[in-house]
């Protein structure tokens, strides 16, 4: 008998080691702690703000484009669409039903159309901002197609910016660190939108757009900046300079609610190498038209597109 209890004696102890012994599941980094809401306090909403952002439709605004491209001016189309929506913000998505931990952002999905010689050019930025104007962008991403291939990048917020990125160039491929938060120049257009008045100003560090970092191949990281906000005759101007990328920024809006943007300005160096030269970007308003446009997807529906200029 002794046999028999010395060995039912390991196995007990053989047992109950393991289940003390064995690791609890752990959150991984980029899902334990995607952002601190209540290090952040919420900043009230206007009535103006609820009544035109919470009515079930999006703002779709169209823009002449005059974009520059290899030292040449490209005719094309832009549209921003702005629209509120819940948000998660661990899985940093869009919510499909309620739930007490989604966060209220205004999303802004801007897009680009232009034609460089024989092949077309398409660009999508999408940035997910929080309406309570209390932190930085919870997301954002962009997507390039062109005949030569296509790219994709994405920065998400969490306990740093976490940025991943998909290329055809070999010197880029494929992507994947982390980066101290700064404020973000993807995120201003939906500032803009929410209370121009909280815009950074001054000297300050900022991570240009990632459309200018992914066509310019330059490193993704905060550069110096200097931010100016001007107003004059109910128009105000938000303008951003780079010294290091001899790129300046300025967007055009309207002073008063809804804070329209009416145009923007993007100077820097076209081309590359030595065939580099100075030129400029220009984006004037054509028209804005809100509706839910998801539900208009039928062929009857096309002549929307005109009324846009598209």
């Amino acid at each position: 008998m002794k046999p028999y209890f010395f060995l039912l004696s390991l196995f007990l102890v053989f047992a109950f080691s393991c289940k003390q012994e064995a690791p609890k599941p752990k959150e991984t980094e980029s899902t334990a702690k995607p952002i601190s809401k209540e290090k952040s306090p919420k900043k009230p909403l206007s009535e103006d703000f609820k009544a035109y952002w919470y009515a079930g439709e999006a703002e779709i605004t169209s823009y002449e484009l005059q974009q520059a491209r290899y030292g040449e001016i490209r005719d094309g189309k832009a549209v921003l669409i702005y629209v509120t929506e819940p948000f998660l913000p661990e899985k940093q998505v869009k919510a499909d039903k309620s739930n007490p931990e989604n966060i209220s952002v205004l999303k802004l999905n801007a897009t680009k159309k232009f034609v460089t010689g024989i092949y077309p050019y398409s660009i999508m930025a999408s940035t997910f901002y929080p309406v309570y104007d209390n932190q930085n962008a919870i997301k954002t991403s962009l997507s390039v197609q062109e005949w030569c291939g296509h790219v994709y990048s994405q920065l998400n917020n969490r306990e740093q910016f976490e940025f991943t990125s998909h290329s055809y160039f070999e010197g880029e491929a494929d992507q994947e660190f982390s980066l101290e938060k700064s404020n973000l120049e993807n995120e201003i257009w939906n500032k803009i939108r929410i209370n121009p008045t909280d815009l950074p100003l001054g000297e300050i560090e900022m991570i240009p757009s990632l459309e200018f970092l992914r066509l310019k191949h330059q490193e993704m990281k905060a550069y110096s900046a200097k931010a100016e906000l001007t107003t004059s005759n109910g128009i105000s101007t938000y303008s951003i300079s780079y010294p290091d990328l001899e790129r300046n920024l300025m967007i055009t809006f309207t002073s008063d609610f809804p804070f329209s943007i009416e145009s923007w300005t993007e100077e820097f160096n076209s081309g590359f190498g030595p065939n580099a030269k100075k030129m400029t970007t220009t984006a004037t308003k054509i028209k804005t038209y809100k509706s839910a446009y998801w539900g208009q997807n039928k062929n009857r529906d096309l002549g929307l597109r005109d009324s846009l200029g598209l």
